[in-house]
Protein backbone atom coordinates (compact mmCIF):
# COMPACT_ATOMS: atom_id res chain seq x y z
CA UNK A 1 0.00 0.00 0.00
CA UNK A 2 2.67 2.18 0.87
CA UNK A 3 4.46 1.73 -2.81
CA UNK A 4 1.20 1.99 -4.24
CA UNK A 5 0.46 5.31 -2.37
CA UNK A 6 3.91 6.45 -3.69
CA UNK A 7 3.01 5.51 -7.09
CA UNK A 8 -0.35 7.43 -7.18
CA UNK A 9 1.83 10.40 -5.58
CA UNK A 10 3.63 11.04 -9.05
CA UNK A 11 0.55 11.77 -10.82
CA UNK A 12 -0.37 15.04 -8.86
CA UNK A 13 1.83 17.16 -10.63
CA UNK A 14 -0.37 16.21 -13.74
CA UNK A 15 -4.30 15.78 -12.28
CA UNK A 16 -5.29 18.28 -15.51
CA UNK A 17 -3.66 15.66 -18.14
CA UNK A 18 -4.99 12.76 -16.09
CA UNK A 19 -8.69 13.96 -15.50
CA UNK A 20 -8.84 14.71 -19.25
CA UNK A 21 -7.26 11.60 -20.12
CA UNK A 22 -9.70 9.73 -17.89
CA UNK A 23 -12.66 12.15 -19.74
CA UNK A 24 -11.25 11.06 -22.89
CA UNK A 25 -11.25 7.51 -22.39
CA UNK A 26 -15.31 7.82 -20.55
CA UNK A 27 -16.13 9.42 -24.53
CA UNK A 28 -14.55 6.49 -26.24
CA UNK A 29 -16.19 4.18 -24.07
CA UNK A 30 -19.59 5.57 -24.88
CA UNK A 31 -19.25 5.85 -28.18
CA UNK A 32 -18.47 2.37 -28.17
CA UNK A 33 -21.55 0.83 -26.47
CA UNK A 34 -23.46 2.94 -28.14
CA UNK A 35 -23.14 1.92 -31.72
CA UNK A 36 -24.66 -1.42 -31.28
CA UNK A 37 -27.71 0.05 -28.96
CA UNK A 38 -28.18 2.54 -32.22
CA UNK A 39 -28.00 0.05 -34.84
CA UNK A 40 -31.15 -2.23 -32.39
CA UNK A 41 -33.25 1.16 -32.65
CA UNK A 42 -32.94 1.29 -36.28
CA UNK A 43 -33.63 -2.25 -36.64
CA UNK A 44 -36.45 -2.01 -34.22
CA UNK A 45 -37.81 1.55 -35.75
CA UNK A 46 -36.55 3.24 -39.15
CA UNK A 47 -35.49 -0.02 -41.14
CA UNK A 48 -39.38 -1.42 -40.80
CA UNK A 49 -40.56 1.70 -41.96
CA UNK A 50 -41.00 2.73 -45.51
CA UNK A 51 -38.23 2.99 -47.91
CA UNK A 52 -38.60 6.83 -49.07
CA UNK A 53 -38.92 7.77 -44.84
CA UNK A 54 -35.38 5.57 -44.31
CA UNK A 55 -33.93 7.28 -47.28
CA UNK A 56 -34.88 11.03 -45.81
CA UNK A 57 -33.47 9.90 -42.09
CA UNK A 58 -30.29 7.56 -43.22
CA UNK A 59 -28.52 10.61 -44.36
CA UNK A 60 -29.08 12.12 -40.75
CA UNK A 61 -27.66 9.38 -39.44
CA UNK A 62 -24.82 8.99 -40.69
CA UNK A 63 -23.97 12.47 -40.33
CA UNK A 64 -24.58 12.04 -36.98
CA UNK A 65 -22.59 8.94 -36.97
CA UNK A 66 -19.81 10.58 -38.51
CA UNK A 67 -19.46 13.66 -36.15
CA UNK A 68 -19.49 10.78 -33.29
CA UNK A 69 -16.69 9.18 -34.44
CA UNK A 70 -14.91 12.76 -35.22
CA UNK A 71 -15.09 13.13 -31.60
CA UNK A 72 -14.35 9.83 -30.74
CA UNK A 73 -10.97 10.13 -33.32
CA UNK A 74 -9.69 13.71 -30.83
CA UNK A 75 -10.21 11.64 -27.72
CA UNK A 76 -8.43 8.58 -29.12
CA UNK A 77 -5.65 10.59 -30.33
CA UNK A 78 -5.21 12.70 -26.76
CA UNK A 79 -5.36 9.50 -24.98
CA UNK A 80 -2.41 8.02 -27.48
CA UNK A 81 -0.37 11.46 -27.56
CA UNK A 82 -0.79 13.49 -24.00
CA UNK A 83 -1.57 9.86 -22.10
CA UNK A 84 1.84 8.48 -23.16
CA UNK A 85 4.02 12.03 -22.63
CA UNK A 86 1.88 12.58 -18.72
CA UNK A 87 3.69 9.26 -18.44
CA UNK A 88 7.03 9.93 -19.67
CA UNK A 89 7.16 12.55 -17.36
CA UNK A 90 6.11 10.57 -14.28
CA UNK A 91 9.23 8.50 -15.86
CA UNK A 92 11.47 11.57 -15.82
CA UNK A 93 10.10 12.42 -12.44
CA UNK A 94 11.10 9.15 -10.74
CA UNK A 95 14.60 8.75 -12.47
CA UNK A 96 15.00 12.46 -10.97
CA UNK A 97 14.10 11.56 -7.55
CA UNK A 98 16.21 8.36 -8.08
CA UNK A 99 19.35 10.27 -9.41
CA UNK A 100 19.17 12.65 -6.12
CA UNK A 101 18.56 9.78 -3.57
CA UNK A 102 21.40 8.19 -5.16
CA UNK A 103 23.46 11.52 -4.42
CA UNK A 104 22.42 11.19 -1.20
CA UNK A 105 23.94 7.69 -0.01
CA UNK A 106 26.95 7.37 1.39
CA UNK A 107 29.96 5.30 0.50
CA UNK A 108 28.79 2.45 2.45
CA UNK A 109 25.62 2.18 0.14
CA UNK A 110 28.36 2.19 -3.38
CA UNK A 111 30.90 -0.52 -1.60
CA UNK A 112 27.83 -2.91 -0.99
CA UNK A 113 26.22 -2.22 -4.83
CA UNK A 114 27.74 -2.72 -8.42
CA UNK A 115 27.42 0.16 -10.28
CA UNK A 116 25.92 -1.15 -13.23
CA UNK A 117 23.16 -2.64 -11.30
CA UNK A 118 22.35 0.48 -9.96
CA UNK A 119 22.19 1.45 -13.71
CA UNK A 120 19.88 -1.10 -14.74
CA UNK A 121 17.72 0.42 -12.05
CA UNK A 122 17.59 4.05 -12.93
CA UNK A 123 17.29 3.25 -16.96
CA UNK A 124 16.07 -0.75 -17.56
CA UNK A 125 13.47 -0.53 -14.39
CA UNK A 126 11.74 2.50 -15.38
CA UNK A 127 12.04 1.96 -18.71
CA UNK A 128 7.91 0.17 -18.72
CA UNK A 129 6.56 2.54 -16.22
CA UNK A 130 5.73 5.30 -19.13
CA UNK A 131 3.12 2.15 -20.24
CA UNK A 132 2.27 1.65 -17.01
CA UNK A 133 1.48 5.31 -15.30
CA UNK A 134 -0.56 5.92 -18.86
CA UNK A 135 -2.37 2.29 -19.77
CA UNK A 136 -2.86 1.80 -16.19
CA UNK A 137 -5.75 3.98 -14.81
CA UNK A 138 -6.97 4.65 -18.22
CA UNK A 139 -7.43 0.65 -19.45
CA UNK A 140 -9.22 0.01 -15.71
CA UNK A 141 -11.59 3.30 -15.93
CA UNK A 142 -12.25 1.88 -19.43
CA UNK A 143 -12.64 -1.62 -19.12
CA UNK A 144 -14.80 -1.28 -16.14
CA UNK A 145 -17.05 1.23 -18.16
CA UNK A 146 -17.48 -1.56 -20.59
CA UNK A 147 -17.85 -4.05 -18.21
CA UNK A 148 -20.42 -2.74 -16.39
CA UNK A 149 -22.45 -1.26 -19.35
CA UNK A 150 -22.22 -4.10 -21.61
CA UNK A 151 -23.18 -6.13 -18.62
CA UNK A 152 -26.32 -4.32 -17.92
CA UNK A 153 -27.47 -4.64 -21.67
CA UNK A 154 -26.84 -8.11 -21.89
CA UNK A 155 -28.98 -8.65 -18.42
CA UNK A 156 -31.75 -6.87 -19.81
CA UNK A 157 -31.53 -8.79 -23.13
CA UNK A 158 -31.77 -12.32 -21.67
CA UNK A 159 -31.19 -12.74 -17.80
CA UNK A 160 -30.48 -16.63 -17.83
CA UNK A 161 -28.00 -16.42 -20.37
CA UNK A 162 -26.07 -13.59 -19.08
CA UNK A 163 -25.56 -15.33 -15.58
CA UNK A 164 -24.37 -18.35 -17.16
CA UNK A 165 -21.44 -16.21 -18.80
CA UNK A 166 -20.76 -14.31 -15.47
CA UNK A 167 -20.17 -17.30 -14.11
CA UNK A 168 -17.71 -18.06 -16.80
CA UNK A 169 -16.05 -14.16 -16.01
CA UNK A 170 -15.49 -15.35 -12.40
CA UNK A 171 -13.86 -18.27 -13.66
CA UNK A 172 -11.52 -16.12 -15.73
CA UNK A 173 -11.08 -13.92 -13.16
CA UNK A 174 -9.66 -16.14 -10.38
CA UNK A 175 -7.93 -17.80 -12.84
CA UNK A 176 -6.38 -14.67 -13.67
CA UNK A 177 -5.48 -13.59 -10.17
CA UNK A 178 -3.27 -16.93 -9.37
CA UNK A 179 -1.88 -16.49 -12.80
CA UNK A 180 -0.57 -13.01 -12.17
CA UNK A 181 0.82 -13.82 -8.85
CA UNK A 182 3.05 -16.22 -10.86
CA UNK A 183 4.31 -13.74 -13.56
CA UNK A 184 5.17 -11.11 -10.96
CA UNK A 185 7.69 -13.67 -9.26
CA UNK A 186 8.96 -14.10 -12.60
CA UNK A 187 9.28 -10.54 -14.27
CA UNK A 188 10.76 -9.09 -11.06
CA UNK A 189 13.49 -12.04 -11.49
CA UNK A 190 13.94 -10.72 -15.36
CA UNK A 191 14.37 -7.51 -13.84
CA UNK A 192 17.32 -8.86 -11.51
CA UNK A 193 18.91 -10.81 -14.42
CA UNK A 194 19.36 -8.21 -17.18
CA UNK A 195 20.94 -6.26 -14.17
CA UNK A 196 23.02 -8.49 -13.54
CA UNK A 197 24.14 -8.35 -17.57
CA UNK A 198 24.48 -5.11 -17.22
CA UNK A 199 26.28 -5.39 -14.13
CA UNK A 200 28.84 -7.62 -16.12
CA UNK A 201 29.29 -5.35 -19.10
CA UNK A 202 29.44 -1.81 -17.27
CA UNK A 203 32.46 -4.41 -14.94
CA UNK A 204 34.40 -5.06 -18.48
CA UNK A 205 34.08 -2.17 -20.59
CA UNK A 206 35.45 -0.38 -17.40
CA UNK A 207 38.12 -2.69 -16.86
CA UNK A 208 39.10 -3.42 -20.65
CA UNK A 209 42.83 -2.35 -20.34
CA UNK A 210 42.99 -4.77 -17.68
CA UNK A 211 41.08 -7.45 -19.68
CA UNK A 212 43.08 -7.17 -23.20
CA UNK A 213 46.42 -6.57 -21.04
CA UNK A 214 46.19 -10.08 -19.45
CA UNK A 215 44.52 -11.18 -22.42
CA UNK A 216 41.46 -12.51 -20.99
CA UNK A 217 38.65 -11.52 -23.49
CA UNK A 218 37.79 -15.50 -23.94
CA UNK A 219 36.95 -15.65 -19.96
CA UNK A 220 35.34 -12.42 -20.05
CA UNK A 221 32.93 -13.59 -22.61
CA UNK A 222 32.43 -17.15 -21.04
CA UNK A 223 31.49 -14.57 -17.93
CA UNK A 224 29.19 -12.60 -20.33
CA UNK A 225 27.63 -15.79 -21.64
CA UNK A 226 26.47 -17.36 -18.25
CA UNK A 227 24.80 -13.84 -17.45
CA UNK A 228 22.99 -13.98 -20.88
CA UNK A 229 21.77 -17.44 -20.46
CA UNK A 230 20.92 -16.66 -16.81
CA UNK A 231 18.78 -13.99 -18.79
CA UNK A 232 17.59 -15.68 -21.34
CA UNK A 233 16.00 -18.72 -18.94
CA UNK A 234 14.14 -16.15 -16.90
CA UNK A 235 12.74 -14.65 -19.89
CA UNK A 236 11.85 -18.91 -21.11
CA UNK A 237 9.99 -18.56 -17.82
CA UNK A 238 7.86 -15.18 -18.62
CA UNK A 239 7.02 -16.33 -22.31
CA UNK A 240 5.92 -20.06 -20.63
CA UNK A 241 3.90 -17.93 -18.21
CA UNK A 242 2.42 -15.87 -21.22
CA UNK A 243 1.53 -18.22 -22.92
CA UNK A 244 0.05 -19.77 -20.09
CA UNK A 245 -1.94 -16.77 -19.11
CA UNK A 246 -3.11 -15.88 -22.68
CA UNK A 247 -3.97 -19.27 -24.35
CA UNK A 248 -6.24 -20.38 -21.08
CA UNK A 249 -7.94 -16.91 -21.33
CA UNK A 250 -8.52 -17.48 -24.73
CA UNK A 251 -10.01 -20.59 -24.11
CA UNK A 252 -12.06 -19.24 -21.78
CA UNK A 253 -13.22 -16.51 -24.77
CA UNK A 254 -14.06 -19.63 -26.63
CA UNK A 255 -16.44 -20.74 -24.34
CA UNK A 256 -18.00 -17.53 -24.28
CA UNK A 257 -19.20 -17.87 -27.74
CA UNK A 258 -20.12 -21.70 -27.63
CA UNK A 259 -22.06 -21.07 -24.33
CA UNK A 260 -23.82 -18.00 -26.50
CA UNK A 261 -24.77 -20.23 -29.14
CA UNK A 262 -25.53 -23.29 -27.35
CA UNK A 263 -27.60 -21.86 -25.04
CA UNK A 264 -29.24 -19.10 -27.29
CA UNK A 265 -30.49 -21.98 -29.53
CA UNK A 266 -32.30 -23.99 -26.88
CA UNK A 267 -33.76 -20.44 -26.17
CA UNK A 268 -34.99 -19.78 -29.35
CA UNK A 269 -36.22 -22.89 -29.46
CA UNK A 270 -38.37 -22.52 -26.21
CA UNK A 271 -39.53 -19.05 -27.74
CA UNK A 272 -37.38 -17.23 -24.59
CA UNK A 273 -35.36 -15.28 -27.20
CA UNK A 274 -35.73 -14.02 -30.99
CA UNK A 275 -32.99 -14.52 -33.00
CA UNK A 276 -32.52 -10.50 -34.21
CA UNK A 277 -32.14 -10.29 -30.20
CA UNK A 278 -29.39 -12.86 -30.17
CA UNK A 279 -27.29 -11.53 -32.98
CA UNK A 280 -27.47 -7.75 -30.92
CA UNK A 281 -26.36 -10.06 -27.86
CA UNK A 282 -23.37 -11.14 -29.72
CA UNK A 283 -22.54 -7.75 -30.85
CA UNK A 284 -22.87 -6.80 -26.82
CA UNK A 285 -20.89 -9.80 -25.92
CA UNK A 286 -18.07 -8.63 -28.33
CA UNK A 287 -18.21 -5.14 -26.20
CA UNK A 288 -17.78 -6.89 -23.22
CA UNK A 289 -15.48 -9.12 -24.27
CA UNK A 290 -12.77 -5.80 -25.61
CA UNK A 291 -12.27 -5.19 -21.60
CA UNK A 292 -11.77 -8.52 -20.57
CA UNK A 293 -8.80 -9.16 -23.68
CA UNK A 294 -7.91 -5.47 -22.51
CA UNK A 295 -7.02 -6.23 -19.62
CA UNK A 296 -5.43 -9.30 -20.24
CA UNK A 297 -2.98 -7.91 -22.48
CA UNK A 298 -2.82 -5.16 -19.90
CA UNK A 299 -1.55 -7.95 -17.28
CA UNK A 300 2.19 -8.01 -18.39
CA UNK A 301 2.54 -4.84 -19.51
CA UNK A 302 1.43 -4.00 -15.44
CA UNK A 303 3.65 -6.95 -13.92
CA UNK A 304 6.69 -5.18 -15.62
CA UNK A 305 6.04 -1.85 -14.68
CA UNK A 306 5.29 -2.91 -11.48
CA UNK A 307 8.26 -4.77 -10.92
CA UNK A 308 10.65 -2.14 -11.92
CA UNK A 309 8.68 0.29 -9.88
CA UNK A 310 9.20 -1.72 -6.58
CA UNK A 311 12.82 -1.88 -7.55
CA UNK A 312 12.94 1.87 -7.78
CA UNK A 313 11.36 1.59 -4.25
CA UNK A 314 14.14 -0.55 -3.09
CA UNK A 315 16.66 2.26 -3.67
CA UNK A 316 14.37 5.24 -2.51
CA UNK A 317 13.51 3.34 0.76
CA UNK A 318 17.10 3.09 1.57
CA UNK A 319 18.36 5.77 3.90
CA UNK A 320 21.42 7.45 3.93
CA UNK A 321 23.34 6.61 6.73
CA UNK A 322 25.04 10.13 7.04
CA UNK A 323 22.86 13.31 7.19
CA UNK A 324 22.90 16.84 8.88
CA UNK A 325 21.64 16.21 12.37
CA UNK A 326 18.72 18.30 13.64
CA UNK A 327 19.99 21.93 14.49
CA UNK A 328 23.47 21.58 12.14
CA UNK A 329 25.48 24.84 12.18
CA UNK A 330 27.62 25.65 9.22
CA UNK A 331 31.33 25.48 9.72
CA UNK A 332 32.55 29.09 8.89
CA UNK A 333 35.89 31.16 9.35
CA UNK A 334 37.75 27.87 9.15
CA UNK A 335 41.21 27.87 11.11
CA UNK A 336 41.80 24.35 10.46
CA UNK A 337 42.28 22.32 14.08
CA UNK A 338 41.78 19.20 14.26
CA UNK A 339 41.58 16.41 16.96
CA UNK A 340 40.53 12.77 17.06
CA UNK A 341 39.29 11.69 20.28
CA UNK A 342 39.25 8.27 21.06
CA UNK A 343 38.32 7.40 17.83
CA UNK A 344 37.23 3.67 16.57
CA UNK A 345 35.81 2.43 13.89
CA UNK A 346 34.43 -1.16 12.46
CA UNK A 347 32.49 -1.78 9.70
CA UNK A 348 28.88 -3.66 9.71
CA UNK A 349 30.47 -7.21 9.66
CA UNK A 350 32.61 -5.95 12.76
CA UNK A 351 35.40 -6.12 11.82
CA UNK A 352 37.71 -3.19 13.36
CA UNK A 353 39.55 -0.88 11.81
CA UNK A 354 40.52 2.16 14.24
CA UNK A 355 40.45 1.33 17.88
CA UNK A 356 40.52 4.19 20.33
CA UNK A 357 42.33 7.00 17.72
CA UNK A 358 44.09 10.06 19.58
CA UNK A 359 45.94 12.47 17.40
CA UNK A 360 45.45 16.32 17.17
CA UNK A 361 46.82 18.35 14.38
CA UNK A 362 47.07 22.06 14.48
CA UNK A 363 46.52 24.81 11.84
CA UNK A 364 48.53 24.91 9.35
CA UNK A 365 50.35 21.94 10.27
CA UNK A 366 51.08 18.72 7.67
CA UNK A 367 50.52 15.27 9.42
CA UNK A 368 51.56 12.44 7.25
CA UNK A 369 50.16 8.77 7.95
CA UNK A 370 52.79 5.76 7.10
CA UNK A 371 52.09 2.36 7.39
CA UNK A 372 51.38 -1.20 5.47
CA UNK A 373 48.16 -1.44 3.88
CA UNK A 374 45.17 -1.84 5.37
CA UNK A 375 46.43 -0.27 8.43
CA UNK A 376 43.63 2.38 8.40
CA UNK A 377 45.33 5.34 6.63
CA UNK A 378 42.12 6.20 4.13
CA UNK A 379 40.18 5.29 6.66
CA UNK A 380 41.63 7.35 9.11
CA UNK A 381 41.03 10.66 6.44
CA UNK A 382 37.93 9.35 5.24
CA UNK A 383 35.92 10.09 8.76
CA UNK A 384 36.71 13.38 8.37
CA UNK A 385 34.35 14.76 6.05
CA UNK A 386 31.91 11.94 7.07
CA UNK A 387 32.13 9.61 4.08
CA UNK A 388 31.85 7.23 6.89
CA UNK A 389 30.62 7.88 10.47
CA UNK A 390 32.78 6.69 13.35
CA UNK A 391 31.25 4.09 15.84
CA UNK A 392 33.18 5.43 18.77
CA UNK A 393 34.17 8.72 19.78
CA UNK A 394 34.55 12.17 18.34
CA UNK A 395 36.44 14.51 15.53
CA UNK A 396 36.63 18.03 16.06
CA UNK A 397 37.13 20.84 13.91
CA UNK A 398 38.21 24.10 15.41
CA UNK A 399 36.12 22.76 18.21
CA UNK A 400 33.16 21.54 16.95
CA UNK A 401 32.12 18.14 16.60
CA UNK A 402 31.85 17.27 12.72
CA UNK A 403 28.76 15.77 13.73
CA UNK A 404 27.26 19.20 14.39
CA UNK A 405 28.27 20.50 11.16
CA UNK A 406 26.35 21.16 8.48
CA UNK A 407 27.73 18.70 5.53
CA UNK A 408 28.06 20.84 2.61
CA UNK A 409 29.85 23.31 4.94
CA UNK A 410 32.24 20.55 6.32
CA UNK A 411 33.16 19.32 2.61
CA UNK A 412 33.43 22.74 1.02
CA UNK A 413 36.39 22.92 3.88
CA UNK A 414 38.30 20.11 3.17
CA UNK A 415 39.93 19.41 -0.17
CA UNK A 416 41.26 15.97 -1.49
CA UNK A 417 43.70 14.90 -3.97
CA UNK A 418 43.83 10.68 -4.51
CA UNK A 419 46.23 8.92 -5.78
CA UNK A 420 43.08 6.95 -8.31
CA UNK A 421 41.96 10.69 -9.69
CA UNK A 422 38.51 10.60 -11.43
CA UNK A 423 38.13 12.63 -14.43
CA UNK A 424 34.84 13.83 -15.73
CA UNK A 425 34.19 13.30 -19.63
CA UNK A 426 34.43 16.47 -21.17
CA UNK A 427 37.08 19.29 -21.89
CA UNK A 428 39.46 20.36 -19.63
CA UNK A 429 38.20 23.78 -18.67
CA UNK A 430 34.74 21.35 -16.76
CA UNK A 431 37.26 19.51 -15.08
CA UNK A 432 38.92 22.00 -13.54
CA UNK A 433 36.03 24.43 -12.94
CA UNK A 434 34.58 21.35 -10.81
CA UNK A 435 36.42 22.22 -7.77
CA UNK A 436 34.49 25.72 -8.03
CA UNK A 437 31.51 25.61 -10.50
CA UNK A 438 31.11 29.57 -10.55
CA UNK A 439 34.62 29.99 -11.19
CA UNK A 440 35.97 32.79 -14.00
CA UNK A 441 38.28 31.46 -16.65
CA UNK A 442 41.12 33.33 -15.16
CA UNK A 443 40.37 31.69 -11.77
CA UNK A 444 40.81 28.44 -13.72
CA UNK A 445 44.09 29.86 -15.66
CA UNK A 446 45.20 30.31 -12.44
CA UNK A 447 44.63 27.25 -10.42
CA UNK A 448 46.10 25.53 -13.51
CA UNK A 449 49.44 27.22 -13.01
CA UNK A 450 49.36 26.83 -9.26
CA UNK A 451 49.28 23.01 -10.59
CA UNK A 452 52.16 23.05 -12.94
CA UNK A 453 49.87 22.24 -15.62
CA UNK A 454 48.84 25.58 -17.40
CA UNK A 455 51.94 25.83 -20.18
CA UNK A 456 50.73 21.73 -21.35
CA UNK A 457 47.46 22.81 -21.61
CA UNK A 458 48.10 25.77 -23.85
CA UNK A 459 50.34 24.00 -25.99
CA UNK A 460 46.87 21.61 -26.71
CA UNK A 461 45.12 22.55 -30.38
CA UNK A 462 42.12 23.34 -28.07
CA UNK A 463 43.56 24.53 -25.20
CA UNK A 464 41.01 25.00 -22.10
CA UNK A 465 38.71 23.20 -24.49
CA UNK A 466 40.76 20.04 -25.20
CA UNK A 467 38.57 17.12 -24.56
CA UNK A 468 39.74 14.36 -22.22
CA UNK A 469 37.72 11.21 -23.41
CA UNK A 470 36.17 8.63 -20.76
CA UNK A 471 37.81 9.13 -17.58
CA UNK A 472 40.32 11.46 -19.11
CA UNK A 473 41.83 8.63 -21.15
CA UNK A 474 43.39 10.87 -23.14
CA UNK A 475 45.91 12.16 -20.33
CA UNK A 476 48.56 10.66 -18.76
CA UNK A 477 48.68 10.08 -14.95
CA UNK A 478 50.84 12.64 -14.31
CA UNK A 479 48.66 15.11 -16.06
CA UNK A 480 44.73 13.83 -14.44
CA UNK A 481 46.75 14.32 -10.98
CA UNK A 482 47.52 17.73 -11.68
CA UNK A 483 44.12 18.44 -13.07
CA UNK A 484 42.96 17.30 -10.04
CA UNK A 485 45.33 19.54 -8.02
CA UNK A 486 44.33 22.53 -9.76
CA UNK A 487 40.46 21.58 -8.71
CA UNK A 488 41.85 21.77 -4.93
CA UNK A 489 43.43 25.57 -5.69
CA UNK A 490 40.30 26.20 -7.15
CA UNK A 491 38.28 25.04 -3.87
CA UNK A 492 40.67 26.66 -2.28
CA UNK A 493 39.83 24.73 1.66
CA UNK A 494 41.10 25.32 4.62
CA UNK A 495 41.89 21.44 5.23
CA UNK A 496 43.73 19.04 2.75
CA UNK A 497 44.01 15.32 2.71
CA UNK A 498 46.56 13.88 0.25
CA UNK A 499 45.93 10.12 -0.41
CA UNK A 500 49.25 8.59 -1.82
CA UNK A 501 48.94 11.60 -4.14
CA UNK A 502 52.25 10.78 -6.13
CA UNK A 503 52.53 6.93 -5.79
CA UNK A 504 52.07 5.95 -9.11
CA UNK A 505 53.74 8.55 -11.37
CA UNK A 506 56.87 8.75 -12.72
CA UNK A 507 60.10 10.57 -11.22
CA UNK A 508 58.90 13.30 -13.71
CA UNK A 509 55.97 13.43 -13.33
CA UNK A 510 56.16 13.52 -9.28
CA UNK A 511 58.57 16.08 -8.87
CA UNK A 512 56.12 18.44 -11.23
CA UNK A 513 53.70 17.52 -8.91
CA UNK A 514 55.29 17.50 -5.63
CA UNK A 515 56.23 21.02 -6.70
CA UNK A 516 52.47 21.91 -7.20
CA UNK A 517 51.54 20.26 -4.01
CA UNK A 518 53.88 21.78 -1.75
CA UNK A 519 52.48 25.30 -3.00
CA UNK A 520 49.03 23.71 -2.61
CA UNK A 521 49.73 23.03 1.23
CA UNK A 522 50.85 26.50 1.98
CA UNK A 523 48.84 27.82 5.01
CA UNK A 524 46.51 24.51 5.17
CA UNK A 525 46.02 22.38 7.75
CA UNK A 526 47.25 18.79 6.16
CA UNK A 527 46.86 14.97 6.29
CA UNK A 528 49.22 13.30 3.60
CA UNK A 529 49.20 9.55 3.34
CA UNK A 530 52.09 8.36 1.54
CA UNK A 531 54.27 5.16 0.64
CA UNK A 532 57.01 7.01 -0.64
CA UNK A 533 58.57 7.96 2.96
CA UNK A 534 60.83 10.40 1.00
CA UNK A 535 57.91 12.78 0.42
CA UNK A 536 56.85 13.40 4.06
CA UNK A 537 60.21 14.23 5.60
CA UNK A 538 59.62 17.29 6.22
CA UNK A 539 56.08 17.24 7.49
CA UNK A 540 55.40 18.68 11.01
CA UNK A 541 54.78 15.05 12.69
CA UNK A 542 54.84 11.64 11.16
CA UNK A 543 52.45 9.21 12.54
CA UNK A 544 52.98 5.45 12.02
CA UNK A 545 49.71 3.44 12.17
CA UNK A 546 48.62 -0.65 11.32
CA UNK A 547 46.11 -2.78 12.54
CA UNK A 548 46.89 -2.35 16.30
CA UNK A 549 46.36 1.36 16.12
CA UNK A 550 49.04 3.92 16.39
CA UNK A 551 52.45 2.74 16.66
CA UNK A 552 54.88 5.93 16.83
CA UNK A 553 54.51 8.92 16.03
CA UNK A 554 57.07 12.23 15.58
CA UNK A 555 59.67 13.97 13.13
CA UNK A 556 61.31 12.10 10.03
CA UNK A 557 65.04 12.28 12.21
CA UNK A 558 63.63 11.31 15.49
CA UNK A 559 61.95 8.04 14.20
CA UNK A 560 65.12 7.24 12.14
CA UNK A 561 66.82 7.42 15.30
CA UNK A 562 64.63 5.48 17.45
CA UNK A 563 65.26 2.70 14.86
CA UNK A 564 61.01 1.58 14.86
CA UNK A 565 59.03 0.56 12.49
CA UNK A 566 59.45 3.64 10.20
CA UNK A 567 63.25 2.92 9.79
CA UNK A 568 62.42 -0.33 8.72
CA UNK A 569 59.78 1.10 6.30
CA UNK A 570 62.22 3.92 5.30
CA UNK A 571 65.42 1.79 4.99
CA UNK A 572 63.49 -0.92 3.11
CA UNK A 573 63.06 1.80 0.22
CA UNK A 574 66.94 1.70 0.04
CA UNK A 575 66.97 -1.68 -1.93
CA UNK A 576 66.80 -3.97 1.37
CA UNK A 577 70.11 -1.93 2.69
CA UNK A 578 70.32 -3.06 6.08
CA UNK A 579 70.97 -0.76 9.16
CA UNK A 580 74.42 -0.69 9.53
CA UNK A 581 74.91 -0.43 5.26
CA UNK A 582 72.93 2.83 4.93
CA UNK A 583 75.33 5.87 4.66
CA UNK A 584 75.02 8.26 7.95
CA UNK A 585 73.92 11.03 5.74
CA UNK A 586 71.41 9.52 4.95
CA UNK A 587 70.53 7.89 8.31
CA UNK A 588 70.35 11.58 10.06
Amino acid sequence: MQNFKKFVSYYKPYRFLFYLDLFCALIVSIVDLSFPQILNVLNRGLFLGESENIVKTIGFVVLGLVGLYIIKYFAQYFITSWGHIMGARMERDMRKDLFSHLQKLDFSFYDKNNTGEIMSRIVSDLFDITELAHHGPENIFMSILKLVGSFAILLMLNFKLTLILFVVTVVMIVFSFFQNKRMGAIFMSNRKKIAGVNSRVQDNLAGIRAVKSFGNEAFEKEKFSDSNMQFLESKKNSYRAMGKYHSTNSLFQGIFYTIIIGVGGLLIAQGELAGTDLALYVLYVNIYMNPIELLINFTEQFQKGWAGFLRFMEIMNTSPKIVDNPGAIELKDVKGNIEYNDVSFFYENNSVVLSHINKSISAGETMALVGPSGGGKTTFCSLLPRFYEVTGGSILIDGLDIRSLTLESLRASIGIVQQDVYIFSGNIRDNISYGRLDASDEEIYEAARNANIHDFIISLPNGYDTFVGERGTRLSGGQKQRLAIARVFLKNPKILILDEATSALDNESERHIQESLERLCENRTTIVIAHRLSTVRNADEIVVINKDGIVESGRHFDLIKNKGLYAKYYNMQFEGLEWDEIPESIKF
